[in-house]
């Protein structure tokens, strides 16, 4: 029975956290027409980086090596994922970029699979295709065509896939405090090159009010508290499930931007929004097992 409503706390948790991803599109569509994307995600991952060591000292300054490799692992994996999509926005369409980013749900299972050598249960793959199916509707334009910026979105999502596997693999070996600092500090750090190479460095006492509350919305919500109950919660669920529950991100998007900008939900968004949610469903018919799916990450860890 404990097992039991830890798993639901664990789906309930990682759905806020999808929602809280889902708000940052509202707040980050009026911040990036006055910052660029590199700048922002500086700050945005240096001031969830320095939130963490206020509010945690003893525990960062703990720090093993061991965590210090295994966040650096993540943190890159991260960045990638924010770099390439971001790279992918300047050839494709935003539309094409949500759907392609979409495909960490598939990706997910596919990676694990070539992992372990096993393939997932059939309900897993048939709720990774249903929240597939969904984010296609939600994100798909009239037409897709595949161009240099489809292929870098597509690396993004296989960049995100893999955080989201090692992050179920590590969550296990290390303190989550430590290790969500460390990745959180890597992205900073890669990020600060080329916003100073390549874009127009914006100081703090140039940041408009639109700036300051995208900055806090990402940095304290988006990053250091989801990041940290992403982590926590991934040890009560398979990474195949989890990616499925995030997937409700789109979702989320689509409702606050009609509450917030006033946007009209019509038929696409209603009928993508159910796909994915029967998706997350479709996961829970049986007892989600994947004995295996630790199995190569419990060895790497003894």
């Amino acid at each position: 029975m404990e097992k039991k409503i830890s798993r639901l706390t664990a789906d309930v948790s990682l759905l806020m956290v999808s929602a809280i991803w889902g708000l940052t599109f509202v707040s980050l569509k009026n911040a990036l027409t006055e910052i660029m994307p590199f700048s922002f995600n500086f700050y945005r991952f240096s001031i969830a980086a320095l939130l963490m060591l206020v509010l945690a000292p003893r525990c960062i300054a703990a720090i093993k090596k061991e965590t210090v490799f295994a966040g650096l692992l993540l943190g890159f994996f991260l960045f990638g994922g924010h770099s390439l999509q971001t790279m992918g926005l300047l050839y494709t369409t935003v539309a094409n970029a949500g759907f392609l980013t979409g495909l960490v749900v598939v990706f997910v299972p596919l990676i694990l699979a070539v992992l372990i050598r096993e393939s997932p249960p059939v309900n897993a793959w048939a709720g990774a295709l249903f929240a597939f199916a969904g984010v296609a509707v939600l994100s798909l334009g009239a037409s897709v065509r595949l161009n240099i910026g489809d292929l870098l979105v597509i690396l993004c999502a296989v960049c995100f896939a893999l955080q989201l596997i090692y992050v179920g693999r590590y969550c296990h070996q290390h303190n989550i405090l430590q290790l969500v600092f460390v990745q959180i500090v890597t992205v900073a750090i890669l990020s600060f090159p080329p916003a100073i190479l390549a874009e127009p460095f914006i100081l703090p006492q140039g940041f408009s009010a639109n700036i300051w509350l995208a900055l806090f919305v990402t940095a304290v919500l988006a990053t250091t508290l989801a990041f940290f109950v992403q982590a926590t919660m991934q040890k009560y669920t398979e990474s195949t499930h989890a990616a499925i529950v995030l997937s409700a991100e789109p979702v989320f998007a689509a409702l606050f931007a009609a509450l917030l900008l006033g946007e009209i939900l019509g038929g696409r968004v209603l009928l993508g929004g159910s796909l994915v949610l029967a998706g997350m469903l479709l996961a829970e018919i049986r007892v989600f097992s994947w004995p295996r799916s630790q199995k190569l990450f419990a060895k790497r860890g003894e």
